[in-house]
């Protein structure tokens, strides 16, 4: 348990002088943060304005609950750290398993790609199962409290105004509000997040943002799996191909045998919500693969779209005056186009991040400006990833892609081109995106001599040249340190 800073008093603390920490939100990020704190504080309070369900279920908090959400390999792997049987819990409410080679069927760059085992394999289930698994097992901690239907109006600070104390509530049901005590208190309230407003109005600085915004938007149905369908896949994913193609979409194995179907359009081109819309623009996508599947499987849940898709990252890292005792996680500080399917493994890492911060500091003091410039680095390669990719459509707000960006696009190109011939490059791109390998992986010998080996032999046949001059140091530029670890 943490050590208190010597300035507090029992009543700043908490009525019982317990150790006790505070978690604003009651998400992914928020859940993980919570198992974390779990080890560390005799007590921790998780506060929600929702009343949960008592069954896997959508709620009024996670307007996105409805779309199809990819747990990638490493999350996996965090989340059964965290919660040993994790995945039998899945498999026992009934959310199959996805090879994402062999049982998935994409259509890349140049066609479809290759298909084969491949190990990386993941339980596949809806946001609403994986967060309701999470919770309850959360609830069997004695040292762990759920305050719902409340919400957070303002961050108590302590007489020498450098320290959070704890937050100040507004049940849902009652006028009046109520101040908590904490130790520590993490807002993990994502994206509509008050972070910034709570800290300009105790005298902090309002921190830096970068957004870079694609303008895509989701449409996203539950269907019943036909059964009288013939299909040699469980997953199919249809890319966008920029520059033109900004239609895609997928079909998501979830639990009961059904399909999550998220239809995406970048640049503004936005799927209908409504049947006829729905199904006519999977018609319209690069392969009529998805929309075969679908026109004559039975619906069983209403159109959901979703459009607050633009990458977000606030950097509270680089504000130097910190109040002790806070913190900020999840997309409340970074958020990303979900389109790739970063966002609850990020948070995973994130909770990671946290718990290795706690296990080197024995108290409080100094702590959460460390873990907020710790936890920046767990956002920069997926930052990278998703801005970069984004960065390719011709509306895209926020930036323009440099040299560095335009070499690695034309590196990334080449070997999405090479991936249907070659089944290790095809393997090692997918864990890559699975975040089980770093970007570095990418440029590994055997990888860099063949795009190298196909663009020579496609320069010897067109007798064109590169669209920018390519020499050792532009690719160690836009290589990076993209070697560091996840």
């Amino acid at each position: 348990m943490f050590e208190q800073n010597s300035h507090q008093t029992k009543t700043e603390i908490n009525e019982k002088n317990t150790n006790h920490a505070l978690v604003i939100g009651g998400s992914m990020a928020g859940l993980l943060a919570a198992r974390v704190l779990a080890d560390y504080f005799d007590k921790v309070t998780i506060v929600d304005r929702d009343r949960f369900p008592e069954q896997p279920s959508p709620r009024k908090g996670v307007p996105q609950s409805g779309h199809a959400h990819v747990l990638l390999m490493r999350g996996q792997g965090i989340l059964e750290e965290f919660f040993p049987g994790l995945g039998a819990e899945l498999e026992a409410a009934d959310a199959p398993f996805l090879d994402w080679i062999s049982d998935c069927q994409m259509l890349g760059m140049k066609g479809w790609e290759l298909r084969f085992s491949s190990g990386l394999v993941t339980r596949t289930c809806s946001r609403n199962l994986l967060e309701f698994t999470v919770r309850q097992r959360l609830s069997g901690y004695s040292n762990i409290e759920f305050l719902q239907e409340s919400w957070v109006t303002e961050l108590l600070l302590d007489k020498e105004r450098n320290t959070i104390t704890g937050v100040r509530i507004k049940l849902d049901r009652e006028s009046d509000t109520k101040e908590i005590f904490a130790n520590l208190v993490i807002d993990a309230s994502g994206r509509r997040s008050n972070a910034t407003k709570w800290l300009e109005s105790l005298g902090y600085s309002v921190p830096q943002e970068t957004i870079v915004n694609s303008f895509l938007g989701y449409a996203s149905r539950v269907y019943q799996q036909p059964t009288n369908y013939q299909i040699d896949w469980k997953g199919l994913i249809i890319w966008q191909k920029p520059p033109d193609g900004t239609k895609g979409g997928m079909i998501y194995p979830v639990e009961k045998n059904r399909w999550i179907v998220t239809l995406a359009g970048v640049e503004k081109d936005y799927p209908p919500t409504d049947e006829t819309g729905f199904l006519e623009f999977a018609r319209q996508m690069r392969s009529p693969a998805l929309y075969e599947a679908i026109k004559n499987a039975e619906p069983i849940s209403d159109i959901y779209g979703y459009r607050a898709t633009e990458n977000r990252f606030r950097h509270y890292e680089k504000i130097s005056k910190w109040p002790e005792q806070f913190c900020i996680i999840g997309d409340a500080v970074c958020a990303f186009n979900p389109i790739y399917g970063q966002g609850m493994t990020v948070c995973a890492l994130s909770a990671l991040t946290l718990q290795k911060c706690l296990q080197k500091q024995s108290q409080l003091t100094g702590f959460s400006q460390h873990f907020q410039q710790e936890l920046v680095k767990v956002y920069d390669t997926p930052w990278m990833m998703a801005t970069s990719e984004d960065f390719r459509w011709r509306t895209t707000e926020g930036g323009k892609p440099d040299l560095n960006m335009k070499i690695m696009h034309w590196y990334l190109d080449r070997i999405k081109s090479l991936t249907s011939n070659h089944p290790q490059m095809w393997q090692t791109f997918i864990e890559v995106l699975h975040m089980v390998k770093p970007p570095s992986a990418l440029f590994k010998p055997s990888i860099l001599c063949s795009v190298l080996s196909a663009t020579i032999r496609q320069l010897a046949q067109r007798k064109t040249y590169l669209p920018f001059q390519s020499n050792a140091a532009s690719f160690t530029m836009a290589a990076g340190d993209r070697g560091k670890d996840y």
